[in-house]
């Protein structure tokens, strides 16, 4: 392989290599990075589409969230069957991929053959094994890791609720940045906005997903990776039974300078996660704590915004629907609106529409995308894009402020 080219914007192969070593031993450099401009267009297209909710007089207990228990159970509702490993691309009848997260992930200091990547897949215990461009880039002076990809290839190698992530999809297409949820939390990325690269271009953050990646901040196109610079075949995903690939015969092969990396249901590598992992939120006592820890997901928006939404929508999980226009759940989400932001907020690894520990973090995620979390008008039209009423708008408002002065 030639020399690799560095264009404005991107950093040396060698610096991507250090750096996700770095990453991989636990050594996080925490920080923010700089918004240039703000995006959330066509994000109204997304929303829920239901009539308002209706907006009960205020009352002094309605000021109060439930500080009991949540319920344990969930409504029993007709839901199609789907198995731990297939997941819906969201295209045509016929589309189902099997997904086949990594077990392993290595980077190589070079262009992974494909003669070599053959060789590997008939190691011991392995099923597969492909490489993808990587390469690092720098917004504001610190690093973002990434992995260039073909949506189609790699959409396999993900786990389940990303495969079936359209968003995800969608922006690695057009030629956007989707980030690893984790590394959207620890740099405070903002979704719909644009951010600079240090000497480069615009990328837009049009997506969030737990990619498991260890290392990884986050995945564009294949096609833009190539205009960044990035190296070609460098990072090699292999697919086979936890614990018993052989490593060393994965090194050999890549030579005795790869790190090899694995990818456990610890760090998110798409197995599912066992009931007690704590998730996004965890499984707290009560709404309250719930909302407290779901706002965390959106930097700068208030708990007391969700807790009104789900007062006003369900009763804080007293009226779970479905409504007459078809919302679930007591965040009365809409299905299709489900599909692209429901999150798994208690690492059950189901993303469930009727429970609360997932479908409180799942609108604190949707109010972010539409810009919640800058608060004022921003604020105000993302609660609009959650119900498509202004009433709705001061409804929910007017309780959050009502909440607010109780819990000061």
């Amino acid at each position: 392989m030639g020399p690799v080219r560095h264009l404005p914007g991107s950093v040396p192969l060698r610096t991507f290599v250090a750096g996700l070593a770095v990453a991989i031993a636990g050594v996080i450099v925490m920080g923010s990075l700089f918004l240039v401009t703000e995006g959330g267009a066509g994000a109204a297209e997304r929303s829920p589409s239901r009539a308002p909710a209706p907006a009960p007089t205020l009352r002094p207990e309605a000021a109060l969230v439930p500080d009991a228990s949540l319920p344990s159970s969930r409504p029993v509702v007709a839901v199609p069957a789907e198995t731990a490993e297939t997941a819906s691309t969201g295209g045509t009848a016929g589309t189902d991929i099997r997904v086949t997260p990594p077990s392993l992930m290595a980077i190589a200091q070079s262009k992974v053959t494909a003669r070599t990547l053959r060789e590997m897949a008939k190691l011991p215990h392995v099923t597969k094994a492909a490489a993808v461009d990587g390469g690092s880039v720098r917004v504001s002076g610190t690093a973002l890791r990434l992995l260039a990809v073909d949506p189609a290839r790699f959409r396999q190698w993900t786990p389940k609720a990303v495969a079936r992530h359209p968003e995800v999809w969608r922006a690695l297409a057009g030629d956007e940045f989707v980030a690893d949820r984790a590394a959207a939390k620890r740099l405070s990325l903002v979704l719909g906005a644009e951010y600079q690269l240090d000497g480069g271009p615009r990328l837009r953050l049009a997506a969030s997903a737990a990619l498991g990646l260890p290392g990884i901040d986050g995945l564009i196109g294949k096609d833009l990776g190539r205009r960044l610079g990035f190296a070609e075949g460098i990072v090699v995903l292999v697919h086979g039974e936890d614990g018993l690939i052989d490593r060393n015969g994965v090194k050999r092969l890549l030579g005795g300078t790869a790190e090899i990396v694995p990818v456990t249901s610890s760090s998110g590598g798409g197995r599912t996660p066992s009931r007690t992992s704590e998730g996004l939120v965890g499984r707290p006592e009560s709404y309250l704590e719930l909302y407290q820890r779901s706002a965390e997901l959106c930097p700068g928006l208030s708990w007391t915004v969700l807790a009104a939404i789900g007062q006003v929508e369900s009763g804080h999980g007293r009226n779970n629907g479905p409504s007459s226009a078809g919302a679930l759940g007591p965040m009365q989400f809409m299905p299709a609106t489900w599909k692209a932001y429901g999150v798994d907020g208690d690492g059950d690894g189901e993303t469930d529409i009727w429970s609360a520990y997932d479908a409180v973090p799942s609108a604190a995620t949707y109010l972010c995308a539409n810009g919640a979390g800058r608060g004022g008008e921003k604020l105000r039209k993302a609660v609009w894009f959650y119900n498509h009423s202004w009433a709705y708008v001061d409804r929910v408002l007017s309780l959050a402020d009502a909440y607010a002065r109780t819990y000061s």
